[in-house]
């Protein structure tokens, strides 16, 4: 998967964002799952969720938004 880029981000409305923070944290959740049961086959997914969630809330911290 390619790194969503933070001007990409930062042109999402705060709405947007949470919605795509909500969604990350879901599919981080369930990679973590796959990994204890040793269903993930691509062993970077959860450092690739982790990092995208982080850019998420970085975008929104520089928006004003407390979460």
């Amino acid at each position: 998967m390619k790194p969503t880029k933070a001007k990409d981000l930062r042109s999402m409305n705060v709405e947007e964002l949470k919605s795509r923070l909500r969604v990350l944290k879901a599919q981080l959740r369930d990679a973590r799952f796959q990994k204890v049961t040793g269903q993930l086959e691509d062993k970077n997914l959860v450092r690739y969720y982790k990092r995208e969630i982080a850019r998420v809330l970085t975008v929104l911290r520089e928006k004003g938004v407390k979460l």
